[in-house]
């Protein structure tokens, strides 16, 4: 059985029954019968279809929000925000789908037609994450179930109610039997349906460990992957910097979602012109989050997803104030029901040590002083991660030439680093490889087909 757990309060939501292997045949065959059908429809149909289903969000906006706050934490404000973004996903590919996957035609002899057309792969297997338990599953099946592809979840085992919401949507949009399916597995499972000859391919977000064992069995099996996987990201200051903007993103940067979001910025690297103003002036604003019930309209950060990972990232914070980091606020778990950590910043983080090294899934900001550009630029790009960066100066040429300096999947200068349904995401390094989003993400899971028409 699957247990989701509300982590406000420790008390059980409900309980799951999980697929057995009979189950798990049982829609693995279904997906291929759905597949058959599905991949001839018109991309018109199925971009309307898609349309309904962003429909389908917005009409139960509030239901999934707070089952989104229940299982897993999400201050309320922010659930809203998350389903209206998902929805707003499916409007995107309902718009262009057709026009992403258009055929692109080439030079050739006369009397002959040459093209590229886009033709689906079949089932494609997600593995997503707890941190935004509706947005990542949807930035998955929104392009790829519209070009064509049919879709196997399995979602983490913490947000099963959210899992079976999210089949849901899919299935009052209209959609048919069989085009979108949950498998309701543990991770001990996945190996077994991805070797599964019907599964040509699969995608994951979620750690580095994860992300390595489904790479290693795709790549036996010689199918297509694409991972997003943990980050560091690095978020600069420099001299110029509208320091009020600076501060104002920098905290929502690192505390939304509870800093549980593998591109939340990590690691503040601050010119030492105005260092000491900005750290002071970050701390100010991190003491003044509001902490508390996830439920409440004023609640900043709520808990964390669950005890043991609040745990891990005390442990990360200890052995780093044990290392020479100076805790300048927050640092322990508060005193209360539930898996509730404050925002904590560290300074004087030595290198090494899990603050500068390892990904912090939390509302904890690493602080650094730097005194050039040139020391900014190797402090980011000191490290295995490479998912996304932020860049702030007033100056945009500076800008964008440091930016093309950082090792990363994105940089965004005077802007907080986030996932848009326009534009391609994806890390390098350890924080994975592939691209979802825009039309490079719908082109990731299609067979590029060269067709000759002599």
């Amino acid at each position: 059985m699957m247990q989701s757990t509300n982590p406000a309060t420790g008390a059980q939501l409900a309980t799951y029954e999980e697929d057995d292997a009979v189950d798990v045949e049982e829609k693995l065959g279904l997906s291929m019968d759905a597949y058959a059908d599905w991949r001839d429809r018109p991309i018109r149909e199925r971009e309307q279809l898609l349309a309904n289903a962003g429909a389908v969000l917005r009409e139960n906006k509030r239901r999934y929000a707070e089952l989104m706050v229940q299982e897993m934490g999400k201050p309320i404000s922010q659930a809203m925000a998350e389903v209206e973004k998902s929805a707003w996903a499916c409007d995107h590919y309902a718009e262009y789908a057709s026009a992403y996957l258009s055929e692109e035609h080439y030079p050739s002899p006369p009397g002959t037609e040459v093209k590229t057309v886009h033709d689906p792969l079949g089932p494609v297997l997600a593995v997503m994450p707890w941190n935004f338990p509706f947005w990542q599953v949807i930035r998955f099946a929104a392009p790829y179930l519209t070009a064509g592809n049919v879709g196997l979840l399995k979602h983490a085992s913490n947000v099963p109610g959210t899992a079976l919401a999210l089949e849901e949507v899919f299935t009052e949009a209209g959609y048919p039997e069989g085009v979108f399916q949950t498998l309701m597995i543990g991770s001990d499972h996945v190996d077994d349906v991805l070797a599964d000859d019907r599964v040509e391919a699969a995608t994951l977000t979620g750690s580095g460990p994860a992300g390595r064992a489904v790479a290693e069995t795709a790549g036996k099996h010689l199918k297509k992957t694409v991972l997003e996987l943990g980050g560091s990201d690095p978020f600069i200051v420099l001299d110029d910097a509208d320091l009020e903007a600076a501060v104002e993103t920098g905290v929502q940067a690192r505390t939304q979602n509870g800093g549980q979001s593998c591109i939340a910025a990590k690691r503040f690297l601050v010119h030492e012109a105005v260092y000491d103003e900005y750290v002071d002036r970050l701390v100010d604003a991190f003491e003044e989050l509001v902490v508390g019930d996830p439920m409440a309209e004023a609640t900043d950060i709520g808990p964390q997803a669950d005890a043991d990972l609040m745990a891990d990232l005390q442990e990360q914070v200890q052995a780093s104030v044990d290392a020479g980091a100076t805790l300048l606020t927050g640092g322990e778990p508060l005193d209360r029901d539930g898996a509730f950590y404050p925002p904590t910043v560290l300074s004087d983080v030595p290198s090494g040590c899990p603050a500068d090294s390892e990904e912090t899934f939390g509302p904890v900001a690493a602080v650094y002083e730097v005194a050039d550009d040139q020391e900014a630029v190797a402090l980011a790009n000191d490290s295995r991660f490479g998912l996304g960066a932020s860049i702030w100066t007033e100056d945009r040429e500076r800008g964008e030439q440091l930016a093309r300096d950082i090792e990363s999947g994105a940089v965004y200068v005077n802007e907080l680093t986030k996932s848009d349904p326009r534009v391609p995401f994806g890390g390098i390094k350890d924080s994975g490889y592939g691209r979802e989003l825009s039309e490079t993400g719908i082109r990731e899971f299609v067979n590029r087909k060269t067709v000759w028409i002599q």
